[in-house]
């Protein structure tokens, strides 16, 4: 039992770590993968939905800290129990949403891993087991220095430190950037699907009313050759396919799709907003230095949010800035960069560099 314990108690350890860290490294993202939990078409508790940010905050320094609190033997029943009943709602909420398809990424790794809501429970379930035997086995936990003062230094300093990094992160943008949009990524290659790349497969139910009874046909898709009335059809996606890196990101007006076009640009600056009306205002204030010695050099600035027209030339004359918005999906330029306003320069579609407000300074003109 002893040799058990150690083992999972190393095992969960690192996994919390890992795991707490790559959310840790962007909490803003961690957050929007909560308003997506807290909505009202999957646990309906908008009213959390403010407080996002500020949770996401606190679960993943709590994560990061419990796996260290493990490895170190710092207050083992606190530990221990702290974990259980944070796997126990974990374990809930990936059930919840597999079961029902609600949400299809759990954001357990953020950006570095994608897992599907069955392969979140069923790692959440594996986490259970070794917790429990933790749990069994809790006497086994000792301390890993011999000196209690060194075990709650570490202890303290692994809280102070993560919390250190959520906020340094949030002021700035991800030390690691794990996203489809990461400097040095192609916007235009992410969208391609290869020839040769899997096709989706999906099935179809088909059912019909034959002689006064009720049938059903399940195809591929093809229209089924049934002598009797059409009554109605579902689908069901088998396998997705290949799935391109960039979705649903454009630059768009009411009229025309100038995507294309602006990642032709040998010099492009997009200035990233994807809500102009809780936009910071620091930032904002920022932008039209910025922006007039951008287009000194030689740049194309343009703006992207999803705000509607109206919203965007009211905000373009408050602020006397002097170039246009486009739209893109909000959910698409949350996605590009982690900062409301953020600043992307690209050449022919291929990201150089990315900023957030706080440094706008450092973008090379």
């Amino acid at each position: 039992m002893k040799y058990i314990v150690a083992f999972s108690r190393i095992f969960v350890g690192v996994l919390f770590i890992i795991s707490g860290f790559i959310k840790l490294n962007d909490p803003l993202g961690f957050s929007y993968k909560l308003q997506e939990y807290f909505g009202e078409g999957v646990l309906n508790l908008p009213f959390l939905a403010p407080y996002a940010l500020i949770i996401s905050i606190l679960v993943v320094v709590f994560e990061v800290v419990l796996g260290v609190f493990l490895l170190i033997g710092y207050k083992p029943k606190f530990t221990v129990y702290s974990l259980l009943a944070m796997i126990v709602f974990f374990t809930f909420l990936t059930f919840y949403s597999a079961y029902f398809d609600k949400v299809k990424d759990c954001g357990c790794f953020g950006d570095a891993l994608k897992l599907t809501p069955w392969e979140s429970f069923t790692k959440d379930i594996v986490l259970l087991v070794f917790i429990l035997i933790l749990l069994v086995g809790i006497k086994h936990i000792k301390p890993l220095f011999g000196r209690p003062v060194i075990t709650t230094a570490i202890a303290l300093l692994s809280f102070l430190v993560s919390l250190s990094f959520a906020y340094y992160v949030l002021m700035h943008l991800p030390a690691i950037d794990f996203r489809a949009y990461k400097v040095g990524a192609n916007i235009q290659e992410g969208m391609t699907i290869p020839d040769n790349a899997p096709k989706p497969i999906q099935e179809f139910t088909w059912t019909f009313n034959v002689n006064g009874a009720e049938e059903i046909f399940v195809t591929d898709g093809s229209y089924p050759t049934v002598d009797g009335e059409y009554v109605g059809v579902e689908s069901k996606v088998i396998d997705p396919g290949y799935e391109p890196s960039v979705v649903d990101f454009s630059i768009e007006t009411e009229d025309e799709d100038l995507t294309e076009y602006y990642l032709q640009e040998d010099k492009l600056i997009m200035i990233v907003m994807y809500n102009l009306a809780t936009a910071e205002p620091d930032g904002v204030a920022k932008l039209k230095a910025f922006s007039d010695e951008a287009l000194k050099n030689g740049y194309t600035v343009i703006g992207l949010s999803a705000s509607g027209g109206q919203e965007k030339e009211q905000f373009k004359a408050t602020h006397k800035l002097n170039f246009d918005f486009y739209l893109c999906d909000e959910k698409a330029l949350k996605t590009v960069v982690r900062a409301s306003p953020g600043v992307v320069k690209l050449e022919k579609g291929t990201i150089v560099q990315k900023a957030h407000w706080n440094d706008i300074e450092n973008i090379k003109l």
